[in-house]
């Protein structure tokens, strides 16, 4: 009686340990919108010159001049006279910007990839973990099963691309998951800087060039997926890469990609184990994978009596409360 009565107090603490760390995790997560917003708004770069601000500002103005270029080739061929296409682009493309800037779902999106693909750099010089060609990766690829290596081959291809773009603060559209490619939409629709016919023609033809199924982040879920069983090897940093190991983590845990790469932050080590082992692994594995992120840290004493269910509905909770 006495042991059961000392493990529930453990496991008591060790709840109150982990969910004062999700609080402070949380707020610094909630209060990343409205910061995000008002720093790549403001034209004083002087005031604001942080990397990780200045290439999230970039990617997102990326986005508009690719709807604008699509628009300008259209108002060209409309025009009976010349047209000045990089002088529409220049024109339009920070106010239309402010739009998107305004829009906290992309925000966060075009900030999480930054992120990402700073903590791949990060790992490369610390760990020396491959931000392409991990050991899992090179395994998939010489697969004899033609179409998990033809999968890999093309996650290969994709992931090689995203770093590349990252360097050129680039974000391809097509690269934008659904319901960011619709509000990406919705503004150029709303913005009524040319004809209707103009804007029906660019907006058409930016839907047509982009294909879902042919997204880094959509090829990687495929791959998971088509590894079945054998997805949880993704699950090991140094095996599977970061942009592999962020999906299956994303996936095993229920969480959106965009918070798992939050979980991967410095200040959010709650949120990282708890993911860890709402994915499945143990406390082992879970410790395993801590090292590559957090060597300074340990893990809360009591943690490996922390079942899964335990840690999903901490997770869940502490993530409905951001969203909140």
């Amino acid at each position: 009686m006495s042991e059961a009565i000392a493990t529930d107090q453990a496991e008591s603490a060790l709840e109150c340990i982990l969910r004062v760390e999700l609080a402070h995790g949380d707020r610094e997560i909630a209060s990343a919108r409205p910061i995000l917003r008002q720093l790549v708004a403001s034209d004083d770069h002087s005031l604001f010159n942080d990397e990780v601000i200045a290439r999230t500002r970039g990617m997102i103005l990326h986005c508009v001049r690719q709807m604008l270029h699509a628009m300008a080739q259209e108002a060209e061929a409309e025009s009976a006279g010349p047209f000045d296409q990089t002088d529409f682009v220049s024109r339009h493309a920070d106010p239309l910007a402010a739009k998107l800037f305004e829009d906290g779902d992309f925000l966060v999106h075009a900030h999480s990839l930054v992120i990402e693909a700073r903590l791949a750099e990060r790992l490369q010089r610390r760990s020396g973990i491959d931000p392409v060609l991990s050991p899992l990766m090179q395994e998939l690829a010489a697969s004899p099963d033609p179409v998990q290596a033809g999968l890999a081959m093309n996650v290969i291809a994709a992931q090689a691309r995203f770093i590349q773009q990252q360097r050129r603060m680039e974000l391809p559209l097509g690269e934008l998951r659904e319901d960011l490619f619709d509000k990406a939409m919705l503004v150029l629709h709303d913005s009524a800087i040319a004809s209707p016919e103009v804007l029906g023609a660019a907006m058409a033809n930016l839907r047509q060039a982009r294909v879902p199924a042919q997204s880094r982040i959509e090829q990687m879920s495929q791959l998971l997926i088509g590894m079945e069983h054998r997805a949880m090897r993704a699950l090991a940093l140094d095996h599977a890469g970061l942009a592999l190991f962020i999906n299956a983590l994303a996936m095993a845990s229920q969480q959106d990609r965009e918070m798992t790469i939050m979980a991967l932050s410095d200040n959010q080590f709650a949120r990282f184990a708890l993911s860890l082992r709402s994915a499945g692994l143990g406390c082992a594995e879970v410790e395993k994978q801590f090292v590559f992120l957090h060597p300074e840290l340990e893990l809360p004493s009591g943690f490996d009596m922390l079942n899964t269910d335990q840690a999903s509905r901490m997770l869940n909770a502490a993530n409905a409360g951001i969203e909140s």
